[in-house]
């Protein structure tokens, strides 16, 4: 049986400047980073604590990064607050908070133009 989500990768054009999003503005820890050939290198970053972890993976060394799209929810506990300080911090969202039956949500975009939805 499968236990968890373990990495989920996402094509950026610039490993440094994602890395820089995700750790500075959005809060993650780098998890892991190891060399990987010339300009490039694997990166991992997660919340704190957590489990899975996000691969920040150069598009430069996958030809077909175009059709490759992530499909990411992140769970927060208070989603007000967490909406309110990626904000503050330069984060673009799509839209404002959005209640559902299901729950709060907010789609947000990354420095690569990819979006992602938080949800309290």
């Amino acid at each position: 049986m499968i236990q968890k989500i373990a990495t989920v990768a996402i094509y950026v054009e610039d490993q440094h400047k994602a890395k820089t999003f995700w750790t500075e503005k959005v809060g993650f820890e780098v998890v892991r980073e190891t060399p990987m050939g010339p300009n490039a290198f694997w990166l991992e970053v997660a919340p704190p604590g957590a489990q899975s972890a996000l691969v920040i993976y150069p598009r430069s060394m996958m030809k077909n990064y175009a059709e490759l799209k992530p499909s990411i929810v992140f769970v927060t506990e208070n989603i007000q607050a967490t909406y309110e300080r990626m904000k503050s911090k330069g984060v673009e969202f799509e839209g404002e908070l959005q209640e559902m039956q299901w729950g709060t949500f907010a789609t947000f975009k990354d420095e690569d133009g990819h979006s992602f939805l938080i949800k309290g």
